[in-house]
C-alpha cells in the first residue's frame, strides 16, 4: 500500500514573549468559551429534537460577537473561533456514528489549553511562524527539520499543565513511503514484568518511568497538599507536581516510539491482542502499574507507523486463550494463574508463560491473513466473537 504524502504533526517547543503568552491565554479562553456557547446550544437544540450543524453554530458566534457580554471575542483571532466550532461538530459527527461519548463541556482547569490555527491565520516564511494578531514570530526551538519545502496546512498551540508551550505543524511529508517488503513476522504479547514479550523469545524490559519517579511525585504532592487552595503558593507547588508527571510521559513515550519504530521496521506482520485497558484498570491492585506501561498508547503508536511503512498490524480477540494454549501440540490448560510464569504442557513442553503467549498471537495472526477468518485486523472493524476464541473443554467425569 503506498503512503506517499502522509500528513505529519511535527511538534516543537517555543518561548512566547510576555505580550505573546498574554494573547495565546486571552485565545484559549476565548476558543474554551465559545466552544461552551455553542455546545450549550446544540444541547438545548437536542432536548427540542432539533439539529444544530456547524453553519448555525457560525451564525451564533457572530452574533454573539456583536453583544455586549462577548465583544471581547473580537480581540483574539476569529480564526481558533472557528476552528473549535470544527471540532464540536466533529464530536457530534463522532457521537451520531457511535464512535465517541456525547461531547463535554471545557473546563478552566482541566481542559487542554490549545488553539488551531488554519492558514489564513498563520504567516510561515524562511523558517519563521508568525500568528495572527501578533506583531513578532514565535522563538521556536526547531529540534529536528521540517520536510524540504513543507508548507503547514494547520498550526496547533498549546501548554501543558506544566506551563510549557509547544506547536504542532502539520504538513506533508513525501519522505514517508512504504518500506521495502521483508519476510518476518512477529507476535507482541505485552505484559508488567516485561513490558512486552516477542514470538522470538526476546524480551523487552518494563522501563516503569512512573515508579522510578514515584518518591520525588510523592513529596511534591504532598507538598502540594499542605498548601491553602486558592493560594499563589499552591500554585507554584501545583506546578512542580505537574512537571514531575510531565518528565515521566516524555520519558515513556520516548521509549516507545523508539521500540515501535525498531518493530515496524524489521517486521512485515505484527501480531498484538485485543486488551481492554479502560477495564483492565480497574483493578485498584495492578491499575497503576497498567497506567505506566501504556498499552494503549503502544497499540497507537504500532498502528499508525504500520500505515505510514505498508506494514500489517493483526489485532487477536481479547478472548483467545494465548496463554494456556501450548504452541507445540494446541492443548489447552484447564487453568492459568498470573503467578504462573512457567508451565509443562502434557506433551512434555516447558513453557515461559509470556513466549509461549507470544508464539501463538503470532500463528493465530498468520492464520487471518492466509484465510481471513478468526481475529479482528483493524480496531475499527464490526464486532462479534472471533473464531479464535476458543473454551476450555469439560472434563468428562
Amino acid at each position: 500500500m503506498a503512503t506517499s504524502h502522509v500528513k505529519r504533526a511535527f511538534k516543537y517547543r517555543f518561548y512566547p514573549t510576555d505580550a505573546q503568552a498574554a494573547e495565546l491565554s486571552r485565545t484559549f479562553g476565548c476558543v474554551r468559551k465559545v466552544y461552551n456557547l455553542a455546545l450549550a446550544a446544540r444541547t438545548q437544540a437536542w432536548t427540542r429534537q432539533e439539529r444544530v450543524n456547524y453553519n448555525q453554530t457560525s451564525a451564533m458566534l457572530t452574533a454573539w460577537k456583536k453583544t455586549d457580554e462577548l465583544a471581547y471575542l473580537n480581540d483574539v483571532s476569529s480564526v481558533p473561533l472557528q476552528q473549535c466550532l470544527r471540532h464540536l461538530q466533529a464530536g457530534f459527527a463522532n457521537f451520531f456514528a457511535k464512535r465517541a461519548e456525547y461531547p463535554r463541556f471545557k473546563s478552566r482547569k482541566k481542559s487542554r489549553r490549545s488553539a488551531e490555527y488554519t492558514t489564513s491565520g498563520f504567516r510561515f516564511q524562511g523558517g519563521r511562524l508568525t500568528l495572527a494578531k501578533m506583531k513578532d514570530p514565535l522563538d521556536i526551538v526547531w529540534s529536528r527539520p521540517l520536510p524540504e519545502g513543507a508548507s503547514p496546512s494547520t498550526v496547533t498551540v498549546s501548554q501543558d499543565p506544566a506551563g510549557r508551550w509547544f506547536v504542532s505543524v502539520l504538513v506533508e511529508d513525501p519522505s514517508v513511503k512504504a518500506s521495502p517488503t521483508v519476510d518476518a513476522a512477529v507476535g507482541i504479547d505485552v505484559g508488567l514484568t516485561a513490558l512486552m514479550t516477542l514470538s522470538t523469545g526476546e524480551k523487552v524490559s518494563n522501563p516503569r518511568h512512573e515508579r522510578r519517579d514515584r518518591a520525588r511525585l510523592a513529596k511534591a504532592q504532598r507538598n502540594l497538599s499542605r498548601k491553602a487552595k486558592g493560594s499563589s503558593n499552591r500554585a507554584k507547588a501545583r506546578l512542580k507536581v505537574a512537571k514531575v508527571y510531565a518528565r515521566i510521559a516524555d520519558r515513556r513515550r520516548d521509549h516507545l516510539h523508539k521500540l515501535t519504530t525498531r518493530l515496524v521496521c524489521e517486521n512485515q506482520t505484527l501480531v498484538i491482542e485485543d486488551l481492554t485497558v479502560r477495564n483492565m484498570v480497574r483493578n485498584r491492585s495492578l491499575a497503576r502499574a497498567i497506567s505506566d506501561a501504556a498499552w494503549a498508547e503502544f497499540r497507537t503508536m504500532l498502528e499508525y507507523k504500520a500505515g505510514w511503512y505498508g506494514r500489517d498490524v493483526v489485532v487477536v480477540d481479547r478472548f483467545f486463550p494465548s496463554s494456556k494454549l501450548c504452541s507445540n501440540c494446541g492443548t489447552i490448560a484447564s487453568k492459568m494463574p498470573l503467578h504462573v510464569r512457567t508451565w509443562t504442557c502434557g506433551c512434555g513442553t516447558v513453557h515461559d508463560r509470556d513466549v509461549n503467549a507470544a508464539k501463538n498471537l503470532l500463528a493465530a495472526g498468520l492464520a487471518v491473513t492466509v484465510c481471513g477468518a478468526g481475529v479482528r485486523p483493524q480496531r475499527s472493524s464490526p464486532g462479534g466473537q472471533s473464531a479464535t476464541k476458543q473454551k476450555t473443554p469439560r472434563r468428562e467425569p
